[in-house]
């Protein structure tokens, strides 16, 4: 882009720098743009920053945009562009792999001229959240089109980095940027940069030298940039005797389902006691004794899974029970890097719907009001909205610490005798599909992942859970060819998976009546 001057409108061959810095909230996007105007300034450049923002929550990124030009010797102040023009941008900062995607999609980044540095870590969008199945989006073609799309490509897990360096990402891109020599500037002025800025400036520059380290090959990507933790063994003692010995007896099941096994008695267990497990676990051997002889025993693995889902559901008092909880409040202070002596402040927003505090009820008395309509006159006016509550102080801790208390009372309440009667609803039609056809029977069990979540997005699982089981129950009573029962059924679980309105599986039932139910 040529520069033009207020007081000559000749044009003058100098061309200034432009730069795009593409970043979420949080992860110092204005910061890395002060420090890279506050760069060309001390070094007798002229500089000029703007910024479009996104929107909250990950739907969107803010892109920052700064010129700058060598300062004119006679004095003469240049026009700098506002925004990044397509195709003339010099450097292009993605603060995550697909704002650098999103980059390349807007025209940004040329092969002719523009440097790319970009995280290869990934902050997933709403879009790829809300999905009911795998939304992920594959980030392969991100790196294929990176390699032709720019004309220097620096890429790696900058977001790793700086929590080594117990910083945030925009010192490590700042550092990348150095290293690149996309700017004429020395080391030094970057890390003046950082000085004069007077925030965070050891944790910032520590950052910023691993980052340029990186970035020059002086330390290389580790092989495991990510800790694992040891894997337990399954079946390891718990310690305490009734569980230790379901345990035991589970570990006469097929070897191949141990892991699966050992976590669903776990949870099963956490969520309402030893008992509950007792029953999870008898269900689970029942279908262990259908296995087939040979390969790896899907069907118990599959069992072993959904039903610990099914049984150990999310209501009211199990949200409470894990808002509750000593290493929740543990893990929130690690995360927020929290010192010791620091005060932390959570607030959470809640909003029950009427259904869910009915559900906690005794089933008589929860069917009363639902079905006269007293419970939704009485409770409609104070739940119609959320609240934003503070569960690091007394009141708040005290009244989830009483609701998760209310575990006792669960088998007798109207949510629990509704999930364990649509529990043994799919039970039943999976063992009717285990007689037509083992395959048939498997891929029942794993419709159970349709149902998740809680409140709204439950109620949505739900409905397409039973819509397949529907379809089910058809192809149970009219039998089809060898092996097709499996395929519809797959079929249609992984349209209802596809997006959260149903369109797909609207698509998928209409196929299913013109052809299997022909």
């Amino acid at each position: 882009m040529t520069v033009l001057l207020r007081e000559n409108s000749a044009a003058v061959a100098t061309k200034p720098i432009s730069i795009a810095v593409c970043a979420m909230g949080g992860q110092g996007g204005g910061v890395l743009v002060s420090w890279i105007v506050s760069l060309a300034e001390q070094c007798g450049w002229i500089a000029q920053s703007t910024s479009v923002p996104g929107v909250a929550q990950r739907t969107g990124a803010t892109i920052y945009y700064i010129e700058i030009a060598p300062a004119d010797p006679a004095g003469r102040m240049p026009v700098l562009a506002l925004l990044p023009t397509p195709g003339e941008v010099d450097i292009v900062l993605g603060a995550e792999l697909m704002e650098g995607g999103r980059a390349m999609l807007r025209g940004l980044v040329t092969p002719e001229r523009t440097t790319l540095l970009v995280s290869t870590h990934r902050s997933y969008a709403v879009e790829e959240r809300i999905n009911p199945g795998d939304g992920r989006i594959d980030p392969a073609p991100v790196y294929d089109a990176a390699a032709f799309a720019a004309k220097k490509v620096i890429a790696f897990d900058m977001e790793q980095v700086a929590k080594e360096a117990h910083s945030v990402i925009s010192a490590v891109m700042l550092g990348a940027l150095a290293a690149s020599n996309a700017l004429p500037f020395p080391r030094k002025a970057f890390e003046d940069a950082i000085r004069n800025g007077g925030i965070g400036v050891k944790p910032s520059l520590a950052a910023f030298d691993r980052g340029f380290a990186r970035t020059t090959g002086d330390m290389p990507e580790p092989a495991h940039p990510v800790a694992v933790e040891p894997a337990v063994a399954p079946f390891s003692p718990s310690g305490v005797a009734a569980f230790d010995a379901l345990l035991h007896a589970a570990a006469g099941l097929p070897s191949g389902a141990a892991t699966m096994l050992d976590a669903g008695l776990r949870r099963v267990a956490d969520f309402q006691d030893v008992a509950y497990a007792d029953a999870y676990l008898a269900l689970v051997r029942e279908f262990a004794l259908k296995e087939r002889a040979q390969g790896m025993p899907e069907l118990t693995i599959e069992a072993a899974r959904h039903i610990a889902n099914a049984m150990a559901y999310d209501d009211v008092i199990r949200v409470a029970d894990l808002k509750t909880r000593r290493t929740r409040f543990s893990r929130i202070a690690a995360e927020m890097g929290v010192a010791a002596g620091q005060p932390l402040s959570i607030t959470e927003f809640m909003h029950p719907r009427v259904e869910e505090v009915l559900g906690l009820l005794p089933s008589g008395l929860a069917l009363m009001l639902e079905k006269t309509g007293l419970g939704r006159l009485l409770m409609g006016r104070f739940l119609r909205r959320g609240w934003r509550v503070r569960t690091d102080r007394l009141r708040w801790f005290v009244l989830l610490s009483i609701t998760a208390e209310l575990y006792r009372l669960r088998p007798v309440s109207l949510r629990h005798k509704r999930e364990m009667r649509h529990r043994d609803e799919w039970l039943d039609l999976t063992r009717a599909a285990l007689e037509q056809d083992y395959d048939f029977g498997v891929e029942v069990l794993r419709c159970r992942r349709l149902v998740k979540g809680y409140s709204d997005t439950h109620a949505r699982g739900l409905s397409k859970f039973d819509r397949v089981m529907t379809a089910v129950g058809v192809m149970v009573d009219r039998p089809l060819l060898q092996g097709k029962a499996a395929v519809w059924t797959r079929l249609l679980r992984e349209a209802a998976l596809k997006d959260p309105e149903g369109t797909a599986l609207e698509a998928a039932l209409a196929r299913f009546q013109r052809g299997a139910m022909a």
